[in-house]
């Protein structure tokens, strides 16, 4: 399951870090290798760009995961995505859509389009205890 990254997670601070991270500990590092944690700090709006494309370049990266679909990464990936034919921008990754595209044994588009569903199916609201007052 180590071919190496086959997404990167791109986010605000230490989020794609700690994503990666969390796969690790959940499905194993084999598992997290196949994502690269790529984060904005530092980085301006062109800076952003060269350095997401250069990590997608050297990676091979057919899909890149990002935080906010409005965001700088968002921004960043789709510029890229636009001048680099296949390149794929799954926005709102979250855990159960990470580890979804990690287990799958493919990488192409139905395996980020069934991650992006069980993202999805993933979210809810526990209202126990929940008071109405």
């Amino acid at each position: 399951m180590s071919e190496g990254p086959r997404a990167i997670v791109a986010a605000h601070g230490d989020l794609a870090e700690g994503l990666v991270s969390a796969v690790s500990r959940v499905a194993g590092a084999a598992a997290a290798s196949r994502l690269m944690p790529f984060s904005n700090a530092t980085l301006g709006g062109a800076e952003l760009v060269d350095a997401l494309r250069q990590a997608v370049t050297t990676s091979g990266a057919q899909v890149v995961f990002t935080d906010l679909p409005a965001g700088s990464c968002t921004i960043a990936a789709r510029r890229i995505a636009r001048e680099s034919a296949g390149l794929a921008v799954v926005c709102g990754a979250n855990l159960p859509m990470l580890l979804s595209f990690v287990m799958a044994s493919s990488g192409g588009p139905e395996t980020w389009r069934a991650a992006v569903q069980k993202g999805q199916a993933a979210m809810c609201v526990a209202e126990e205890g929940v008071r109405a007052d």
